[in-house]
Protein backbone atom coordinates (compact mmCIF):
# COMPACT_ATOMS: atom_id res chain seq x y z
CA UNK A 1 0.00 0.00 0.00
CA UNK A 2 1.02 3.67 -0.66
CA UNK A 3 2.47 5.99 1.91
CA UNK A 4 0.24 8.58 3.37
CA UNK A 5 1.50 12.31 4.36
CA UNK A 6 4.95 11.96 3.33
CA UNK A 7 5.63 9.01 5.84
CA UNK A 8 7.03 5.69 4.44
CA UNK A 9 5.29 2.51 4.92
CA UNK A 10 5.57 0.13 8.25
CA UNK A 11 7.81 -1.99 6.17
CA UNK A 12 10.03 0.73 4.45
CA UNK A 13 10.41 2.17 7.94
CA UNK A 14 13.96 2.06 9.81
CA UNK A 15 12.38 2.43 13.49
CA UNK A 16 10.58 -0.73 14.67
CA UNK A 17 7.40 -0.56 12.23
CA UNK A 18 5.98 2.50 14.20
CA UNK A 19 4.60 4.61 11.12
CA UNK A 20 1.28 2.78 10.29
CA UNK A 21 0.31 3.19 6.61
CA UNK A 22 -2.07 0.15 7.14
CA UNK A 23 -2.80 -1.81 10.00
CA UNK A 24 -6.96 -6.27 22.35
CA UNK A 25 -9.64 -6.82 20.80
CA UNK A 26 -11.23 -6.20 23.93
CA UNK A 27 -14.84 -6.61 24.56
CA UNK A 28 -15.26 -3.19 25.19
CA UNK A 29 -13.42 -0.21 24.25
CA UNK A 30 -11.43 1.67 26.36
CA UNK A 31 -13.21 4.79 28.11
CA UNK A 32 -12.37 8.25 26.74
CA UNK A 33 -9.47 9.39 29.01
CA UNK A 34 -6.93 11.95 29.21
CA UNK A 35 -4.48 11.85 26.45
CA UNK A 36 -2.34 14.17 27.75
CA UNK A 37 -1.27 15.34 24.02
CA UNK A 38 2.30 13.68 24.67
CA UNK A 39 3.50 10.43 22.85
CA UNK A 40 3.81 7.34 25.11
CA UNK A 41 2.03 8.74 28.29
CA UNK A 42 -0.74 5.96 29.40
CA UNK A 43 -3.10 6.58 31.66
CA UNK A 44 -5.96 3.73 33.21
CA UNK A 45 -8.35 6.08 34.79
CA UNK A 46 -11.41 7.25 32.67
CA UNK A 47 -11.74 11.08 32.54
CA UNK A 48 -15.10 11.62 35.14
CA UNK A 49 -17.46 13.16 33.12
CA UNK A 50 -20.14 14.75 34.74
CA UNK A 51 -24.01 13.29 34.55
CA UNK A 52 -26.63 14.32 33.94
CA UNK A 53 -28.07 14.02 37.47
CA UNK A 54 -25.01 16.18 38.79
CA UNK A 55 -25.13 18.79 36.37
CA UNK A 56 -28.01 21.65 36.93
CA UNK A 57 -29.46 23.36 33.94
CA UNK A 58 -27.38 26.19 31.88
CA UNK A 59 -28.81 29.07 33.59
CA UNK A 60 -28.08 31.90 31.95
CA UNK A 61 -25.43 32.66 28.91
CA UNK A 62 -22.64 33.84 30.76
CA UNK A 63 -22.58 30.87 33.50
CA UNK A 64 -19.73 28.90 32.59
CA UNK A 65 -20.42 24.75 33.29
CA UNK A 66 -16.65 23.12 34.06
CA UNK A 67 -17.17 20.15 32.27
CA UNK A 68 -14.49 18.05 34.16
CA UNK A 69 -14.30 19.88 37.38
CA UNK A 70 -10.69 20.93 36.59
CA UNK A 71 -10.89 23.92 34.66
CA UNK A 72 -9.53 22.94 31.86
CA UNK A 73 -12.70 22.38 29.74
CA UNK A 74 -15.63 24.59 29.86
CA UNK A 75 -18.41 25.35 28.63
CA UNK A 76 -20.82 28.32 28.31
CA UNK A 77 -24.35 28.70 26.43
CA UNK A 78 -24.57 31.50 23.81
CA UNK A 79 -27.94 30.04 22.58
CA UNK A 80 -30.25 28.01 24.58
CA UNK A 81 -31.69 24.84 22.73
CA UNK A 82 -34.81 22.63 23.14
CA UNK A 83 -33.46 21.23 26.70
CA UNK A 84 -32.37 18.52 28.31
CA UNK A 85 -34.35 15.61 27.02
CA UNK A 86 -33.27 16.34 23.26
CA UNK A 87 -29.67 15.94 24.38
CA UNK A 88 -27.96 13.19 21.88
CA UNK A 89 -26.76 10.05 23.28
CA UNK A 90 -23.36 8.47 22.99
CA UNK A 91 -23.73 6.46 19.75
CA UNK A 92 -25.55 8.55 17.86
CA UNK A 93 -25.05 10.18 14.08
CA UNK A 94 -24.44 14.05 14.99
CA UNK A 95 -24.16 17.44 12.91
CA UNK A 96 -22.46 20.44 13.88
CA UNK A 97 -21.31 23.87 12.69
CA UNK A 98 -17.84 23.97 13.91
CA UNK A 99 -15.78 27.23 14.41
CA UNK A 100 -12.12 26.95 15.88
CA UNK A 101 -10.77 29.66 17.12
CA UNK A 102 -6.88 30.21 19.11
CA UNK A 103 -6.77 31.85 22.37
CA UNK A 104 -6.09 35.29 20.13
CA UNK A 105 -8.88 35.02 18.61
CA UNK A 106 -7.79 33.56 15.26
CA UNK A 107 -10.10 31.39 12.93
CA UNK A 108 -8.04 27.95 12.33
CA UNK A 109 -11.22 26.11 11.44
CA UNK A 110 -14.93 26.43 9.86
CA UNK A 111 -16.62 23.16 9.59
CA UNK A 112 -20.36 23.67 8.39
CA UNK A 113 -22.44 20.38 8.90
CA UNK A 114 -19.62 17.82 10.14
CA UNK A 115 -20.89 14.41 11.15
CA UNK A 116 -19.45 12.41 13.71
CA UNK A 117 -20.73 9.51 15.84
CA UNK A 118 -20.89 9.84 19.36
CA UNK A 119 -18.26 8.90 21.91
CA UNK A 120 -16.64 6.93 19.29
CA UNK A 121 -12.98 9.28 19.56
CA UNK A 122 -13.83 10.50 15.36
CA UNK A 123 -13.10 13.90 16.82
CA UNK A 124 -11.02 15.94 19.73
CA UNK A 125 -12.01 15.26 23.10
CA UNK A 126 -13.20 18.04 23.87
CA UNK A 127 -16.07 17.85 21.76
CA UNK A 128 -16.99 14.21 21.68
CA UNK A 129 -17.25 15.12 26.03
CA UNK A 130 -18.78 18.78 25.68
CA UNK A 131 -21.25 17.87 22.53
CA UNK A 132 -22.44 15.38 24.64
CA UNK A 133 -24.18 18.09 27.10
CA UNK A 134 -25.53 20.45 24.37
CA UNK A 135 -29.60 21.13 23.98
CA UNK A 136 -30.98 20.21 20.60
CA UNK A 137 -30.23 23.46 18.59
CA UNK A 138 -28.27 24.58 21.29
CA UNK A 139 -25.22 27.17 20.38
CA UNK A 140 -22.26 26.91 22.71
CA UNK A 141 -18.75 28.21 23.45
CA UNK A 142 -16.20 25.42 24.60
CA UNK A 143 -13.09 26.58 25.96
CA UNK A 144 -10.69 24.10 26.16
CA UNK A 145 -6.95 22.76 27.34
CA UNK A 146 -4.52 21.67 24.52
CA UNK A 147 -4.62 18.27 25.85
CA UNK A 148 -8.36 17.28 24.96
CA UNK A 149 -7.64 19.19 21.80
CA UNK A 150 -4.06 18.66 19.74
CA UNK A 151 -2.30 18.02 22.74
CA UNK A 152 1.82 19.14 22.52
CA UNK A 153 2.23 17.95 19.49
CA UNK A 154 -0.29 20.31 17.96
CA UNK A 155 -1.92 19.67 14.06
CA UNK A 156 -1.15 20.25 10.67
CA UNK A 157 -4.90 19.98 9.69
CA UNK A 158 -6.33 22.12 11.05
CA UNK A 159 -3.06 24.36 11.46
CA UNK A 160 -2.86 24.51 15.35
CA UNK A 161 0.39 25.12 17.07
CA UNK A 162 1.63 22.50 20.00
CA UNK A 163 -0.16 23.28 23.51
CA UNK A 164 -2.18 25.73 22.77
CA UNK A 165 -5.83 26.62 24.52
CA UNK A 166 -8.63 26.56 21.98
CA UNK A 167 -11.99 28.20 21.55
CA UNK A 168 -14.78 25.95 20.15
CA UNK A 169 -17.75 27.43 18.37
CA UNK A 170 -20.15 24.62 18.32
CA UNK A 171 -24.56 24.87 16.82
CA UNK A 172 -25.97 21.23 17.38
CA UNK A 173 -28.18 20.19 14.12
CA UNK A 174 -29.19 17.05 14.80
CA UNK A 175 -28.83 13.88 16.23
CA UNK A 176 -29.89 10.28 14.63
CA UNK A 177 -29.57 7.08 15.63
CA UNK A 178 -26.67 4.87 13.90
CA UNK A 179 -27.37 2.96 10.93
CA UNK A 180 -27.66 -1.20 11.37
CA UNK A 181 -24.27 -2.49 9.98
CA UNK A 182 -25.42 -5.81 9.24
CA UNK A 183 -28.21 -3.79 6.81
CA UNK A 184 -25.34 -1.54 5.22
CA UNK A 185 -24.42 -1.73 1.70
CA UNK A 186 -21.20 -3.47 1.47
CA UNK A 187 -19.19 -0.27 0.22
CA UNK A 188 -20.59 1.81 2.64
CA UNK A 189 -19.45 -0.69 5.21
CA UNK A 190 -16.24 -0.90 4.19
CA UNK A 191 -15.46 3.02 4.26
CA UNK A 192 -16.84 3.36 7.29
CA UNK A 193 -14.17 0.70 8.99
CA UNK A 194 -11.66 2.20 6.95
CA UNK A 195 -12.72 5.55 8.44
CA UNK A 196 -12.62 4.48 11.76
CA UNK A 197 -9.00 2.45 10.87
CA UNK A 198 -7.60 6.12 9.78
CA UNK A 199 -8.90 7.63 12.99
CA UNK A 200 -6.86 5.18 15.10
CA UNK A 201 -4.01 5.51 12.96
CA UNK A 202 -4.27 9.70 13.81
CA UNK A 203 -4.44 8.37 17.47
CA UNK A 204 -1.42 6.45 17.35
CA UNK A 205 0.67 8.38 15.54
CA UNK A 206 -0.17 11.26 18.11
CA UNK A 207 1.08 8.71 20.91
CA UNK A 208 -2.48 8.27 22.44
CA UNK A 209 -2.02 4.52 22.09
CA UNK A 210 -5.77 3.74 24.42
CA UNK A 211 -7.65 5.61 21.52
CA UNK A 212 -5.80 4.06 18.86
CA UNK A 213 -7.26 0.93 20.39
CA UNK A 214 -10.71 1.75 20.77
CA UNK A 215 -10.71 2.78 17.04
CA UNK A 216 -9.32 0.02 15.76
CA UNK A 217 -11.84 -1.90 18.00
CA UNK A 218 -14.53 0.25 16.50
CA UNK A 219 -13.17 -0.70 12.78
CA UNK A 220 -12.67 -4.77 13.76
CA UNK A 221 -16.58 -4.81 14.85
CA UNK A 222 -17.70 -3.43 11.79
CA UNK A 223 -15.72 -6.11 9.95
CA UNK A 224 -16.77 -8.67 11.97
CA UNK A 225 -20.65 -7.70 12.10
CA UNK A 226 -23.45 -9.68 9.96
CA UNK A 227 -24.44 -8.65 6.93
CA UNK A 228 -27.84 -9.11 5.91
CA UNK A 229 -27.35 -8.23 2.27
CA UNK A 230 -25.78 -9.39 -0.69
CA UNK A 231 -21.52 -9.25 -0.79
CA UNK A 232 -19.38 -10.40 -3.55
CA UNK A 233 -16.23 -12.60 -2.79
CA UNK A 234 -14.22 -8.77 -3.90
CA UNK A 235 -16.16 -6.98 -1.13
CA UNK A 236 -15.33 -10.05 1.51
CA UNK A 237 -11.64 -9.51 0.80
CA UNK A 238 -11.72 -6.26 1.41
CA UNK A 239 -13.52 -6.08 4.75
CA UNK A 240 -10.61 -8.82 5.34
CA UNK A 241 -7.85 -6.78 4.52
CA UNK A 242 -9.32 -3.73 6.79
CA UNK A 243 -9.53 -6.64 9.68
CA UNK A 244 -5.73 -7.44 9.01
CA UNK A 245 -4.39 -3.92 8.94
CA UNK A 246 -6.96 -2.95 11.82
CA UNK A 247 -5.33 -6.22 13.98
CA UNK A 248 -1.68 -5.47 13.29
CA UNK A 249 -2.02 -2.21 14.29
CA UNK A 250 -3.89 -2.59 17.37
CA UNK A 251 -0.84 -5.22 18.08
CA UNK A 252 1.16 -1.98 17.58
CA UNK A 253 -0.77 0.19 19.82
CA UNK A 254 -0.78 -3.00 22.41
CA UNK A 255 2.98 -3.26 22.31
CA UNK A 256 3.42 0.40 23.12
CA UNK A 257 0.74 -0.33 25.83
CA UNK A 258 3.00 -3.02 27.35
CA UNK A 259 -0.03 -5.31 26.83
CA UNK A 260 1.82 -8.01 25.73
CA UNK A 261 -0.52 -11.07 25.97
CA UNK A 262 -3.18 -9.17 24.15
CA UNK A 263 -0.70 -7.59 21.53
CA UNK A 264 0.18 -11.74 20.75
CA UNK A 265 -3.86 -12.79 20.84
CA UNK A 266 -4.17 -9.73 17.39
CA UNK A 267 -1.10 -10.96 15.84
CA UNK A 268 -2.49 -14.13 16.16
CA UNK A 269 -6.11 -13.75 14.62
CA UNK A 270 -4.09 -11.76 12.31
CA UNK A 271 -1.96 -14.28 11.46
CA UNK A 272 -5.06 -16.82 11.43
CA UNK A 273 -6.37 -14.59 7.54
CA UNK A 274 -3.05 -14.30 6.73
CA UNK A 275 -0.14 -16.82 7.76
CA UNK A 276 2.27 -14.57 5.75
CA UNK A 277 1.53 -11.41 7.23
CA UNK A 278 5.26 -10.26 7.80
CA UNK A 279 3.91 -7.25 9.95
CA UNK A 280 1.60 -9.94 11.81
CA UNK A 281 5.28 -12.09 12.23
CA UNK A 282 7.13 -8.91 13.01
CA UNK A 283 5.23 -7.80 15.55
CA UNK A 284 4.58 -11.72 17.21
CA UNK A 285 8.34 -12.00 17.15
CA UNK A 286 8.73 -8.81 19.50
CA UNK A 287 6.47 -9.92 21.98
CA UNK A 288 7.62 -13.37 22.20
CA UNK A 289 10.52 -11.68 22.73
CA UNK A 290 9.46 -9.37 25.05
CA UNK A 291 8.13 -12.16 27.56
CA UNK A 292 11.38 -14.29 27.42
CA UNK A 293 10.27 -17.15 24.83
CA UNK A 294 13.67 -16.03 23.10
CA UNK A 295 13.30 -19.79 20.69
CA UNK A 296 9.89 -19.15 19.51
CA UNK A 297 10.65 -15.35 18.63
CA UNK A 298 13.61 -16.33 16.52
CA UNK A 299 11.33 -18.55 14.93
CA UNK A 300 9.08 -16.59 14.12
CA UNK A 301 11.68 -13.78 13.05
CA UNK A 302 13.44 -16.49 10.81
CA UNK A 303 10.09 -17.38 9.16
CA UNK A 304 9.49 -13.38 8.56
CA UNK A 305 13.09 -13.01 6.98
CA UNK A 306 12.51 -15.98 4.54
CA UNK A 307 9.37 -14.45 2.91
CA UNK A 308 11.31 -11.16 2.74
CA UNK A 309 14.68 -11.75 2.89
CA UNK A 310 16.15 -7.97 2.42
CA UNK A 311 13.98 -6.37 5.10
CA UNK A 312 16.58 -4.42 7.08
CA UNK A 313 14.38 -3.90 10.23
CA UNK A 314 13.84 -7.77 10.72
CA UNK A 315 17.65 -8.37 10.46
CA UNK A 316 18.65 -5.91 12.91
CA UNK A 317 15.96 -7.56 15.42
CA UNK A 318 16.87 -10.90 14.86
CA UNK A 319 20.40 -10.19 15.30
CA UNK A 320 19.70 -8.62 18.31
CA UNK A 321 18.54 -11.53 19.96
CA UNK A 322 20.12 -14.24 18.62
CA UNK A 323 23.15 -12.72 20.32
CA UNK A 324 21.03 -11.96 23.61
CA UNK A 325 19.68 -15.56 23.49
CA UNK A 326 23.23 -16.78 23.44
CA UNK A 327 24.30 -14.41 26.22
CA UNK A 328 21.30 -15.84 28.35
CA UNK A 329 22.45 -19.42 27.69
CA UNK A 330 25.85 -18.93 28.78
CA UNK A 331 25.00 -17.15 31.78
CA UNK A 332 22.28 -20.31 32.06
CA UNK A 333 25.59 -22.83 31.76
CA UNK A 334 27.50 -20.85 34.29
CA UNK A 335 24.98 -20.83 36.81
CA UNK A 336 24.42 -24.79 36.48
CA UNK A 337 28.17 -25.28 36.73
CA UNK A 338 28.11 -23.31 40.16
CA UNK A 339 25.22 -24.79 41.56
CA UNK A 340 26.67 -28.20 40.85
CA UNK A 341 30.07 -27.76 41.79
CA UNK A 342 32.35 -28.30 38.41
CA UNK A 343 31.08 -31.34 38.13
CA UNK A 344 33.09 -31.96 34.78
CA UNK A 345 36.72 -31.36 36.82
CA UNK A 346 34.51 -33.76 39.65
CA UNK A 347 33.95 -36.72 37.00
CA UNK A 348 37.70 -36.76 35.82
CA UNK A 349 39.04 -36.93 39.55
CA UNK A 350 37.12 -40.16 40.07
CA UNK A 351 37.70 -41.58 36.67
CA UNK A 352 41.19 -41.16 38.03
CA UNK A 353 40.92 -42.94 41.32
CA UNK A 354 39.28 -45.54 38.96
CA UNK A 355 42.22 -46.38 37.05
CA UNK A 356 44.18 -46.33 39.75
CA UNK A 357 42.43 -48.33 41.93
CA UNK A 358 41.88 -51.07 39.58
CA UNK A 359 46.20 -50.68 38.50
CA UNK A 360 46.54 -51.46 42.85
CA UNK A 361 44.45 -54.07 42.74
CA UNK A 362 46.33 -55.87 39.76
CA UNK A 363 49.58 -55.77 41.24
CA UNK A 364 47.99 -57.56 44.40
CA UNK A 365 46.59 -60.03 42.58
CA UNK A 366 50.11 -60.88 40.59
CA UNK A 367 52.07 -60.59 43.91
CA UNK A 368 49.87 -63.65 45.67
CA UNK A 369 49.01 -65.42 42.57
CA UNK A 370 53.37 -65.41 42.79
CA UNK A 371 53.76 -66.45 46.44
CA UNK A 372 51.14 -69.15 46.09
CA UNK A 373 53.33 -70.91 42.74
CA UNK A 374 56.83 -70.18 45.00
CA UNK A 375 54.92 -72.17 48.51
CA UNK A 376 53.78 -74.85 46.09
CA UNK A 377 57.08 -75.56 44.64
CA UNK A 378 58.99 -75.63 47.80
CA UNK A 379 56.29 -78.05 49.26
CA UNK A 380 57.32 -80.38 46.32
CA UNK A 381 60.99 -80.00 46.75
CA UNK A 382 60.53 -81.03 50.43
CA UNK A 383 58.07 -84.11 50.25
CA UNK A 384 60.54 -85.07 47.20
CA UNK A 385 63.39 -85.29 49.77
CA UNK A 386 61.62 -87.15 52.50
CA UNK A 387 60.95 -90.06 49.80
Amino acid sequence: MGTKNGRTSLLESGEDFEVLDDEDIGDEPPPLEDTGGGKGKKTDEPLKQKSDTDLESPGPAEEWLDVLGNGQLKKKVLVAGGGRNSRPQKGQNVKINLKTYLKDGTLVEDQPDLCFTLGDGDVIQALDLAVQLMDMGEKALIQTDAKYAYGAEGSHEPEVPPSVELSLEVELLEATDAPDVELMPPEERIALASHKRERGNVHYQRGDYAFAVNSYSIALQITESNSKVDISPEEENELMDVKVKCLNNMAASQLKLDHYDAALKSCVLALAHQPDNIKALFRMGKVQALQSEYTEAIQTLRKALKLEPSNKTIHAELSKLVKKHSEQRGAEQAMYKKMLGNPTSSSGTNQKRQAKSAWGFNWKWLFGATAVAIGGVALSVVIAARN
